[in-house]
């Protein structure tokens, strides 16, 4: 059985694209927390179909996720030297918790009033 479930927060925006066969795409990375770790695990997670849209479209950076799907395994060879992956192909994504609340609005200075 090959099967995982994450939980984590978005490190950036998804990224959509589309396959050469038309199909959409979502890329995601995902800090993933490790108990009694400082530092997190970080995963790549793609969505394929009819998720990837609303995924792309309504996650942001720092919006908690949880992913379930399969772990994959991936090896080329760049510039003679061998590269090695693993990604988890998400066959269901859960937007958790609430989006991050976005920065403060920039306003102009205020000038005092005039006191007669």
């Amino acid at each position: 059985m090959n099967s995982i479930s994450l939980i984590g927060r978005l490190t950036k925006d998804p990224e959509l694209s589309e396959t050469n066969g038309g199909t959409k795409v979502a890329k995601l990375r995902l800090a993933v927390p490790r108990p009694q770790h400082e530092t997190p695990v970080f995963v790549d997670v793609s969505v394929y179909g009819t998720q990837a849209e609303p995924v792309a479209r309504y996650l942001t950076k720092g919006r908690q996720v949880g992913v379930s799907g399969r772990l994959e395994y991936a090896e080329w060879r760049r510039d003679g030297e061998l590269r090695t992956k693993h990604e988890v192909v998400a066959n269901q994504v859960v937007f958790l918790g609430s989006a991050p609340a976005p920065a403060p609005a920039a306003t102009p200075d205020r000038q005092p009033a005039d006191v007669a």
